[in-house]
């Protein structure tokens, strides 16, 4: 983490922008976070039961690129230190239900699938779109975002290293850079090794088991424009993807694109 540490007031300003951000999903909110509360860090979320928790800490520890743990909530803990006065069941804008390794159902509010497993252990995991604010800062376009439109999401052909019980290949998010753009890019998001950090492949997607960009495995269709180049960030998707390929009996996610926003400032992850 960077040793810069923001003001007093300057926290309170960005703690004010994150519980603002998660009052109005609670109230509503259901779309993808992208470019929403700028400048604080977002998370994927993986819950499991109690007995699953340890295989799934080991997975992300062997798997840094795609799970970088940003916080780990005690089971039947509901609000995250990274968040204070949080409520992990209601303050993601979509959550995935899974059963057996298979997606049973998806809501807005997670309230009912947590009481009916109160001892769910919860991860966080860094999302690249905390880095996004830096690339927007830089000049560099966010397709999606100015598209209106969620990230697009590929499952690859690069296997994670197994853990326990769990296995799984990984996911990663695509972003089209303008090619004169894309050294730019990897240098803004190497120093955010926190929310996946710098692509682990530019260019052809086949070299990484794409067939086809136009059809993504989950968020929406890509926006490339000329001149663009594909540039793909490992995503904190993969434990979805490790949920289905291993089978786990129950878990809760976020649905792809929407997050959960802390209170902590990007900078706090930067090196």
């Amino acid at each position: 983490m960077s040793a810069a540490t923001p003001s007093t007031a300057a926290m309170a300003t960005m703690r004010a922008a994150g519980a603002e951000a998660r009052a109005r999903i609670r109230a509503g909110f259901d779309g993808p976070t992208s470019g929403m509360a700028p400048g604080l860090v977002q998370a994927n979320l993986i819950s499991v039961p109690a007995d699953w928790a340890f295989d799934v800490l080991l997975f992300t520890q062997r798997n840094p690129k795609p799970c970088p743990v940003v916080d780990v909530l005690e089971p039947g803990q509901l609000a995250s230190a990274l968040a204070p006065g949080s409520d992990i069941r209601t303050d993601i804008p979509g959550y995935r239900i899974w059963e057996n390794g298979a997606l049973a159902d998806e809501v807005t509010d997670a309230t009912a699938a947590w009481e009916a497993h109160p001892d769910l252990v919860s991860f966080l995991i860094g999302c690249s779109f905390t880095f996004e604010n830096g690339l927007t800062e830089a000049g560099i376009p966010i397709r999606h975002q100015a598209a209106g439109r969620n990230v697009p999401m590929y499952r690859t052909s690069t296997a994670c290293r197994p853990a326990g019980r769990i296995s799984g290949d990984m996911v990663v998010s695509m972003r089209s850079i303008p090619a004169a753009q894309v050294a730019e890019a990897v240098r803004i998001t190497d120093r955010f090794p926190a929310v996946h950090g710098a692509p682990i492949h530019i260019g052809e997607p086949s070299q990484i088991g794409i067939d086809d960009l136009s059809t993504p495995d989950f968020g929406d269709a890509p926006v490339i424009e000329d001149g663009d180049i594909p540039v793909f960030w490992a995503c904190g998707v993969t434990p979805q993807a490790a949920i289905q390929a291993s089978g786990i009996p129950f878990a809760i996610t976020h649905s792809p694109g929407k997050m959960f926003i802390t209170d902590e400032p990007e900078d706090s992850y930067r090196q």
